[in-house]
């Protein structure tokens, strides 16, 4: 666009260059406080052997590489205008740093597209990224206070009052710093305001310094972002206050400024385009070659070894601040800066498809699956499984739910902590103990006490995946990168880790910060990874966002959901509450009435009546059971959760009466073309058949299905058997008979923890809604029944 007449002087006129340049550099200097800040020093501490191997290797060969090829540049291009006279020495050594350094933040934020932070690639990477990152800023301000000090004695005298700084910011001011986070609760609530204030000006102050000793105003601002605490999400709350100005305002200002020096113009003959080449060559190589040997002898496969050699060669914006700053120091030509420019475009577009082509997700998958021992090398599996109809039979009667997969929301906390609590079974009663001091015959074998919890007492296990969306911010990458410490912070899976202690219920968490568009994915590999036997998706009413207060789903919650069964590969089940071991309240505003009181409605607040606990800890369950894989799994479920004490359930049967009749979910009458059905559409008597299924395939289900009710039915203890009625009914329309035995079944204690309605969610579910479609015709048409009951839709897996 600086081709075009006139459209610098209108942009960007010269009068107004001197205050744009300003605000720009205090633009950069912000940047370079975040990229401080990003840098967490723990990753590279805690795998400091491959990150040590890798970084120095990612480094030590682009760097003699850029030595060689930077004796050609500076007999080439040395009398060019806009330069000034520097040795050899000094050329080589920016050269060098250039074609070294590995852009941090551009970094994190691929890794974090590409789903690969939590696998090995990504965690050598980014311990090798942090090394990369602080190594070579030390390099560029060596080679800026060289080139900014003409003697080498005053060089040396400026490199030592910057080593004196960071040793002052380091053990002089981080530890008072860390003392004002303490005393005004900012480490564990946020930062205030004053400690926005006071880091802010600590990074003013320190990027003023280490500008007039000489090296460059950048350089202090990132050392005050490394000594920035990490503990309680400190930097990453820190970050979410100032990243979107700097992102937005200052920084795209920089970048444009920086653009007006760069003239592709200036590549005008054979011998400039060669170097140019020649520099993208060098850049590619050296950190490829050098990263995948290193990585490879930490053993890591060649496929992995490679693929973090092609991380570690991306530029990014912090190539582009390196090479303006050579330029403002007159040591790089316009031409050369066009050079190194297009350079890092290049290295920096080609690093995605090259890693996706290099690491797809089928092989991380394979090699995930290799290094467990699950298969070979040649994708063969190791063992077998069970393959027969009989081992399947004994496993779907026999096999309960032990670990169990919660999506975790804030709004469905309380219900699904009631659902855990009785999946989980009886508690054991407590035990009276005596104060040490009154044991005066010996000790206590406290594992030997009745009534003390051990695990093979409560074999239920729980992990809670929270799922918060990935944004292009700083503070969500960092996010991912500081998973740990998220997980720990989150309060919603502090909520659930103290639910577990407090119900002796083996439980894990984790926060997975991903884009919106693939929650079902991650939901799915979490599942597949935990080997879950049953996943709760807990369906919320208040919102339609996927995630607690955050938008940008490709979609409404039932496509999220529709997308999770569609692709689930564990058994999963949609849980819909209606106040499920907790009054369902819904708020209404208080009426206004005409009194003689002086007091408002907001001093009258404390006099509210507390809301009292449910006497009644009881559950009635209603399952409807028409057939199929889905209701089979449903019903061994209702039976695991009938062994509770306090839980009665009935279970009814509908019965075919014929081959006229074979019309339940996941058959259908036979012979009919999939575009044809029995019923009509939204009929509530009837279930939409749209698929051909023969009168043989529909009585050899039946009778696996029966089969399969009658063998549980009859293998019941009598203490579940008293609590566990079955009914048998041949029904003349189905969902009819099967809503009018829910009315009679849900309600019969209003005062109870709540009744529960367990469906499967069947084969049939096309429809013109989205409920239907999501969660079944039969749970469909109890929802819309409006009945005084949660409803939970089962669907088997496909294991």
């Amino acid at each position: 666009m600086m081709r075009i007449p006139g459209f610098q002087n209108a942009i960007f006129p010269a009068a107004a260059m001197p205050n744009l340049t300003l605000v720009a550099n205090v633009g950069l200097i912000l940047f370079l406080f975040l990229v401080g800040l990003e840098v967490n020093m723990r990753m590279f501490t805690n795998n400091w052997r491959v990150a040590l191997s890798v970084g120095l290797a990612g480094m030590a060969l682009p760097f003699g590489l850029g030595c060689a090829i930077a004796w050609g540049l500076y007999e080439q291009f040395r009398g060019d205008p806009g330069t000034k006279p520097i040795s050899f020495g000094v050329y080589m050594l920016f050269i060098g740093t250039a074609l070294s350094i590995t852009a941090f933040p551009v970094l994190c934020r691929i890794l974090t597209e590409l789903k690969l932070l939590s696998t090995p690639v990504g965690v050598t990477v980014l311990a090798a990224g942090v090394g990369n990152d602080v190594t070579g800023w030390i390099l560029l301000a060596l080679c800026v206070a060289l080139v900014n000090n003409g003697s080498g004695i005053t060089a040396l005298y400026v490199l030592l009052c910057a080593v004196a700084w960071i040793l002052f910011l380091v053990f002089a001011i981080r530890p008072g710093l860390m003392w004002l986070l303490r005393r005004s609760g900012s480490l564990k609530n946020g930062p205030t305001q004053g400690m926005v204030a006071v880091t802010l000006l600590l990074t003013l102050i320190s990027a003023w310094f280490t500008g007039i000793i000489g090296v460059h105003p950048i350089f202090g601002a990132f050392l005050v972002g490394l000594i920035c605490p990490h503990e309680g999400g400190f930097a990453i709350r820190l970050a979410e206050k100032i990243e979107d100005l700097v992102s937005v305002l200052f920084l795209p200002l920089y970048f444009a400024l920086s653009g007006l020096s760069t003239n592709l113009g200036l590549l005008n003959d054979g011998i400039t385009w060669a170097y140019v080449i020649g520099v993208i060559a060098v850049a590619f190589s050296g950190k490829i070659i050098g990263g995948t040997l290193a990585a490879r002898a930490c053993k890591l496969v060649w496929r992995e070894s490679l693929t973090i050699g092609v991380l570690m060669s991306c530029k990014g914006l912090v190539e582009l601040i390196v090479l303006n700053i050579g330029l403002q120091a007159n040591i790089l030509s316009t031409r050369t800066f066009t050079v190194f420019v297009v350079m890092a475009l290049v290295t920096t577009v080609s690093t995605t498809p090259l890693t996706t082509l290099l690491y797809p997700p089928w092989y991380q998958k394979k090699l995930e699956a290799w290094k467990r021992g699950e298969i070979d090398w040649d994708g063969k599996p190791t063992s077998e499984g069970d393959s027969t109809p009989e081992q399947f039979m004994n496993k779907l009667q026999h096999s309960q739910v032990c670990r169990l997969l919660v999506y975790l929301r804030l709004d469905t906390l309380p219900s699904v902590f009631t659902f855990i609590t009785l999946l989980g079974g009886e508690l054991p009663n407590p035990v009276t103990k005596p104060h040490h001091a009154n044991r005066k015959l010996g000790t206590v074998d406290e594992a030997s006490d009745q009534g003390v919890f051990s695990p093979s007492e409560a074999p239920l296990e729980v992990h809670g995946v929270r799922m918060l969306e990935l944004t292009e911010r700083t503070s969500s990458v960092m996010k991912v990168s500081e998973v740990d410490s998220t997980t720990y912070n989150d309060p919603v899976t502090a909520a659930f880790r103290t639910f577990a202690q407090l119900h002796r219920v083996a439980v894990s968490s984790t926060v997975s910060v991903v884009p919106a568009s693939s929650y079902a994915d991650v939901l799915n590999t979490q599942a597949t990874d935990h080997v879950s036997d049953l996943v709760l998706i807990p369906w919320s009413k208040n919102s339609n966002d996927v995630s607690d207060g955050v938008s940008g789903h490709d979609g409404s919650q039932e496509a999220f959901i529709q997308q999770v069964l569609r692709t689930a590969t564990r058994t999963t089940a949609v849980f819909l509450s209606a106040g499920f071991g907790c009054p369902a309240e819904s708020f209404e505003a208080r009426p206004l009435t005409r009194t003689t009181s002086g007091l408002s409605l907001r001093s009258l607040h404390h006099r509210d009546a507390p809301t009292r606990p449910t006497m009644d800890p009881s559950h009635h369950i209603y399952l409807p059971f028409f057939g199929g894989v889905d209701d089979r799994v449903a019903l061994r479920f209702v039976l695991q959760l009938a062994q509770r004490s306090s839980v009665t359930a009935t279970i009814v049967h509908f019965q075919l009466s014929g081959a006229s009749d074979a019309q339940k979910p996941g058959a259908n009458s036979a012979g009919e073309d999939a575009s044809k059905t029995t019923s009509e559409e939204g009929s509530p008597s009837r279930l939409a058949i749209t698929e051909a299924v023969s009168h043989e395939d529909v009585h050899i289900s039946t009778d696996e299905d029966a089969v399969f009710l009658h063998t549980l039915r009859d293998s019941l203890p009598s203490v579940l058997a008293s609590r566990v009625v079955f009914i048998e009914h041949a029904p003349h329309s189905q969902l009819a008979d099967a809503l009018q035995y829910a009315r009679q079944e849900i309600g019969q204690s209003p005062n109870n923890a709540g009744d529960l309605i367990v469906v499967g969610r069947g084969r049939r579910r096309e429809g013109t809604t989205e409920m239907r479609r999501t969660v079944g015709e039969v749970a469909e048409t109890m929802i819309n029944a409006g009945l005084r009951a949660s409803i939970l839709v089962v669907q088997a897996g496909k294991d």
